[in-house]
């Protein structure tokens, strides 16, 4: 026999709201940043804001909130762009030619 389940659409919506209340509050957060506070980390804060806004996307819209094995992947391959992330940064802050490149050095 087939197993039916009875779902409270009302009560997914009122979720679905919730989430994209907490989206908005996010694309806020996004505006207001760099000039209200951190304003010396604001790539790293934007990255951060970006990553939790791209999760709860793929939690939530893209349904993905139940499955363990994709949640995973997706856990790791951002763990190895933050990683690769990092090291382009280490590269970038230690750059020995910065004096004499057209895209390090102060204008004229």
């Amino acid at each position: 026999m087939a197993n039916h389940t009875t779902v409270d659409y009302n009560a997914e919506k009122g979720s679905y709201y919730k989430v994209l209340f907490g989206l908005l509050a996010l694309t806020a957060l996004t505006f207001i940043q760099p000039s209200m506070f951190l304003t010396d980390m604001t790539f790293g804060v934007q990255l951060l804001i970006g990553a939790v806004k791209a999760w709860i996307i793929l939690m939530y819209y893209m349904h993905l909130k139940g499955e363990t094995l994709i949640g995973w992947t997706v856990v790791f391959a951002v763990f190895i762009t933050a990683f690769f992330f990092g090291i382009v940064m280490i590269d970038v802050n230690n750059f020995q030619f910065a004096d004499v490149s057209h895209i390090t050095s102060p204008a004229q």
